[in-house]
């Protein structure tokens, strides 16, 4: 039996450990009477002992050639606190640099301290600064709802886009700010990134294991670089540790729609130069502290919410930052470049007025720059295309303070009169998408297209209108429960994911939702591939199981994994036609009739779904017939889209008085 103090793990922590995929180990509980008892958990998210299973692993050969660390981290999670195993993570990496050093968080617990002696000394023997990225890599990815990082491939274009819009020179070295740093993803980036001598970081974090973590990190990359750095640990906007100080370039992703920022306290603070930052606008407090601490010249990019573009709040303050010349640009990111995954976030460009040594800007017209289009909507890796992102962002901004020449595609450069209107909205793609106006030879091509799918639809509706449908008669039926217990076919039910995210260290799947489908059907997540209940392979049937989104499909495509509410069907192909099983189940009436209520969010109950019962020869016909009506539906939808896009253009370029003939 196992002890009250064994450290729990799960069965996707065995998988990690053993390096195999979760249904192995599922797979080996089932087949062998040895395999250790479960101590803890749920019949379907059970828990068991590290020790007993370790000891299993070895004894029946199951244990690959790793190091320590998989073995070390359960430990860490066994912790229960998020700040404890984070100040411990943060004090073994302290060890690890300096053997000799005494033990500094007082607040851990005797359990902790222990467990960071035995890592310090794993992590000496395997590699102090690899054992530190491992731990701190699992903790995020274990508190990953909890936290919000910079990803490290935006830390890094951040830096690069503050380095390339800064005025001066760095003789004395470069001072770097960061006031809400966490664990020290923008600080690290810019360490990498800057190849001179002499770096100075100067950041703060009011989360004391986020501080930590950031000065472990700041700490191993100081061994290799000329990187003194300073974390304090306070709240930056009410208790500033760096008041007076000054950087060449600040880089930030600040906590967003945070009402209780200080208000009240900070009415009168002489950092808000351009304004009192309204009580919904923290974000706009951020940036005025930016500037504060930036010397002339000196540049700041920051990650900010879309809405801070736009929201009415906010308008007197955008307008003063624009008429000083200090918000030079502004880019609109692809979805997924950084949490919240869903949305378009933004940098701001911004830059202190230089001082009077050096001439003023021929003009101070603002970049507008909509990157949104690098998005890899069908990629299996995290985030946009980003290399691409940062060459089109980096090559946009060369055009910043050279009027003469014009910024690519997509970017614009905007002028004060046009941007200090009523709302003063600085949206790149309120100004990008009315300059792109499609070319003749565009909308040459949009029309050859259109008659293309409207030839396609005629062809599709000349052979479906002449099918023999003869009125209802009797039709023998089989539930799709009935099917799953003949073995015609597995049923596989999608769940919600856990708190583990993805990264590029494990390998991942695409997650669909019922969300998903109600946008345009694109996957917008990612799962660790371990951790997925329910894959669908190419060639099963997807069901969306909720009456607003019913839908029923053939997967095409690299394996997806499935959220709540979606299921997967693998047919027997001896007994059943994928396509044919799809189409039966697409069928509006089926849905209505296996839904649990009347009302659009009620569940479907899949195994109540009905399927003709017809021999494999006689699903042919009626498979094939159900390919062409959903090709059908699939045209009807692009020539709708396409048709509305050709009279909207046509109209714009009709109105602007562009008829010829």
């Amino acid at each position: 039996m196992s002890t009250p103090n064994a450290v729990p793990v799960s069965l996707a922590e065995i998988a990690r450990i053993a390096g195999v995929g979760r249904a192995a180990v599922s797979n080996w509980r089932r087949r062998h009477t040895s395999f250790p008892t479960r101590i803890g958990g749920t019949d379907v998210s059970p828990q068991f002992s590290l020790a007993e299973v370790e000891q299993w692993l070895r004894d029946n050969g199951k244990l690959k050639d790793i190091g320590g660390r998989e073995f070390l981290w359960p430990r860490f999670e066994a912790l229960g606190s998020r700040d404890e195993s984070g100040l411990a993570v943060a004090e073994a990496a302290r060890r690890m640099r300096s053997p000799r050093a005494r033990a500094s968080q007082s607040e851990l617990s005797a359990d902790a301290r222990k467990l960071v002696g035995e890592a310090a000394k794993l992590g000496r023997s395997e590699g102090p600064r690899e054992t530190f990225e491992f731990l701190l890599q699992r903790w995020l990815e274990t508190h990953v709802r909890q936290l919000s990082t910079t990803p490290p491939q935006l830390a890094a274009l951040m830096t690069r886009i503050a380095l390339a819009v800064r005025m001066g020179e760095d003789d004395e070295g470069l001072t770097v700010f960061d006031p809400a740093c966490g664990t020290g993803h923008l600080p690290a980036a810019a360490a990498q990134e800057y190849d001179g001598s002499g770096l100075v970081v100067q950041a703060c974090e009011r989360d004391p294991a986020l501080a930590a973590l950031a000065g472990a990190r700041l700490g191993f990359i100081s061994e290799d670089r000329d990187v003194r750095s300073e974390i304090a640990t306070a709240d930056a906007l009410r208790e500033d540790p760096f008041a007076g100080a000054r950087a060449d370039i600040a880089l930030c992703n600040p906590p967003f729609n945070e009402r209780d920022w200080g208000y009240e306290e900070l009415a009168t603070d002489q950092r808000w130069t351009h304004g009192l930052p309204p009580r919904t606008e923290p974000e706009l407090a951020w940036v005025q502290h930016l500037l504060s601490h930036l010397r002339p010249g000196g540049a700041a990019v920051v990650v900010l919410p879309p809405a801070v573009a736009s929201r009415k709040a906010g308008r007197r303050i955008r307008g003063s930052l624009l008429r000083t010349g200090v918000l030079r640009a502004v880019v609109a990111l692809p979805p997924g470049s950084a949490q919240p995954h869903s949305v378009s976030l933004q940098l701001w460009v911004l830059r202190a007025a230089p001082d009077s040594t050096v001439a003023a800007l021929p003009s101070h017209d603002a970049l507008l720059v909509d990157a949104t289009r690098f998005a890899k909507p069908d990629a299996r890796e995290p985030g946009p295309d980003w290399d691409a992102l940062g060459s089109f962002v980096l090559s946009a901004l060369d055009a910043l303070d050279s009027p003469d020449d014009n910024p690519p595609e997509n970017a614009i450069r905007v002028s004060l009169l046009d941007l200090l209107d009523d709302e003063v909205d600085v949206t790149p793609g309120r100004y990008t998408a009315a300059s792109a106006e499609p070319s003749g030879l565009e909308l040459a091509a949009s029309w050859k297209e259109l008659r293309t799918h409207l030839a396609d639809l005629s062809d599709h509706v000349q052979h479906l209108s002449e099918l023999g449908l003869e009125a209802e008669t009797p039709q023998t039926t089989a539930t799709v429960g009935d099917l799953v217990k003949a073995g015609a076919l597995t049923l596989r039910a999608g769940q919600q994911p856990p708190e583990t995210a993805a990264s590029p260290r494990r390998a991942a799947l695409p997650l669909l939702t019922v969300s998903d489908l109600l946008m345009d059907g694109t996957p917008s997540g990612l799962i660790p591939a371990d951790s997925a209940h329910a894959v669908a392979e190419e060639g099963d049937v997807v069901i969306a199981g909720v009456v607003r989104a019913y839908k029923a499909w053939v997967h095409e495509g690299p394996p997806m994994a499935l959220g709540p509410q979606l299921y997967a069907l693998r047919v027997d192909p001896q007994k059943l036609d994928a396509h044919f099983l799809a189409g039966c189940l697409r069928a509006p009436a089926n849905g209505r009739q296996a839904g649990t209520h009347a009302s659009s969010s009620s569940r479907v109950d899949i195994r109540r779904l009905q399927v003709l019962q017809l021999p494999l020869e006689g699903q042919v016909a009626y498979a094939e017939t159900f390919r062409r009506l959903t090709a059908f539906e699939a045209l009807l939808t692009r020539a709708d889209r396409l048709g509305k896009g050709l009279v909207s253009d046509v109209g714009d370029r009709l109105a602007a008085g562009g008829l010829t003939t």
